[in-house]
């Protein structure tokens, strides 16, 4: 994500491409672990061990909602993707006791009508869709609007990876041949969806307008086509695979990763503040967006590892837990 984000992202030889690779995959699989997270949360009330905490989740949702909206006024030409998330939780709320078939059920169809109900809505506006970052000096229904269907990260669109991560949360993810099977599935995922879009693309023709039906043969990053959703969808589930197979991420050598990734959302916003205020305008080489990458990475980690010597949550991360919880677990 960090890379991503830095850029720059144009270039031509091996090494920019590689560089590259985790642009349109790294937001997919950040989704999918919001699904398999909101889960994991959740799990007690699926199992009927408390009732659904939907005031938890309704607070969760409105301050992604209002942290993904202030951090968007900041130059760091990135469009935030909180907004979506908020959208994604409140979705997921009436799903929690829902049965797995039903979630794999929604998960096939987010993936096949929600590209066709973008296209189609798409296909009715004058210009097409703008997909400008959603900010919060738009009317409360343009927002709405924005988060649905026309902006960067149309839920309608991207439920899909959200959804089949609430399923993959009910997995028994600690078992070896659950990861190896998200590990095989994913990968062999990944690499159908490329060689359909490029089979699809030989027949069809390369798609001449990102507005139209025939974009529906593309995987290029942030189509919001099928194949796009699937070969991102896939690359995620392997990445997930992969770190399953991590012996102990208490380990020395994976302690500091699981430190930053316990204060996520602390490190999302951080990292685009410092891109506001410190690297942009710019990288404009690979050296120059790697280093600065490697900065930006290595910063976030110390920080992490400083903040949980003297407290238990990130400082975003403690504002996702209502008022009403906090005061009442002091009491």
């Amino acid at each position: 994500m960090v890379a991503v984000n830095v850029g720059p992202r144009d270039g031509s030889s091996l090494m920019d491409f590689i560089y590259r690779l985790p642009h349109g995959r790294a937001s997919l699989l950040f989704v999918l672990l919001g699904g398999v997270g909101f889960t994991l949360m959740t799990r007690r009330a699926r199992n009927h061990q408390s009732s659904v905490p939907w005031e938890a989740i309704l607070w969760r949702a409105l301050l992604l909602l209002a942290v993904g909206l202030l951090l968007q006024e900041p130059e760091h030409e990135i469009r935030v993707i909180l907004t979506t998330y908020a959208a994604l939780f409140l979705a997921g709320l009436p799903l929690i006791r829902a049965g797995s078939r039903l979630l794999l059920a929604l998960t096939v169809a987010s993936v096949g009508l929600g590209p066709l109900l973008w296209i189609l809505i798409q296909d009715h506006q004058e210009h097409g869709f703008k997909r400008e970052p959603v900010t919060a000096a738009e009317p409360p229904w343009e927002i709405l609007t924005d988060v649905l269907v026309t902006g960067p990260y149309p839920a309608v669109v991207w439920a899909a990876p959200f959804l089949f991560g609430m399923w993959l949360g009910r997995l028994d993810l600690a078992q070896p041949k659950i990861s190896t099977r998200l590990i095989l599935w994913g990968g062999l995922t990944a690499a159908a969806a490329h060689v359909a879009s490029l089979t699809l693309i030989g027949v069809f023709g390369e798609p001449s307008s990102h507005n139209d039906w025939q974009r529906l043969v593309s995987d290029v990053a942030h189509s919001e086509m099928p194949l796009w959703i699937l070969g991102g969808g896939g690359a995620a589930v392997f990445v997930l695979g992969v770190c399953l197979k991590v012996p102990g991420w208490s380990g020395p050598g994976a302690r500091s990763l699981a430190a930053l990734g316990r204060m996520a959302l602390t490190a999302y916003a951080a990292h685009l503040l410092v891109l506001a205020l410190v690297v942009r305008p710019g990288p404009e080489t690979l050296l120059g967006g790697l280093t600065t990458t490697i900065a930006l990475c290595t910063g976030l980690i110390l920080f992490a590892i400083l903040w949980f010597r003297v407290a238990h949550q990130g400082p975003l991360e403690a504002l996702l837990r209502p008022p009403w919880d906090r005061s009442r677990s002091k009491r």
